[in-house]
């Protein structure tokens, strides 16, 4: 991990930021101190489309306006 001092980092800081977008851990450091650290965000587990496209429908299927259109809503809506 790169240790830089703070005045450096404000003035590169946009090339900082793609340096940790491609996975680098930057530590920031304010007379030799390390005082921050810039690291990549946690990757989020990603759901496979298909199934909440099937979780949708499934939704969609349980769930109903009874006697009323989606244009009645829309229209009570502008009210």
């Amino acid at each position: 991990m790169e240790s830089i001092g703070a005045y450096e980092a404000k003035t590169h800081l946009s090339q900082l930021l793609e340096r940790v977008g491609r996975g680098e851990r930057i530590t920031i450091t304010r007379h030799g101190v390390p005082v921050a650290v810039l690291v990549p965000p946690a990757r989020e587990h990603l759901e496979n489309p298909a199934d909440i496209i099937e979780r949708l429908k499934s939704f969609r299927a349980s769930h109903t306006l009874g006697n009323l259109s989606l244009r009645d809503l829309i229209e009570e809506g502008r009210r």
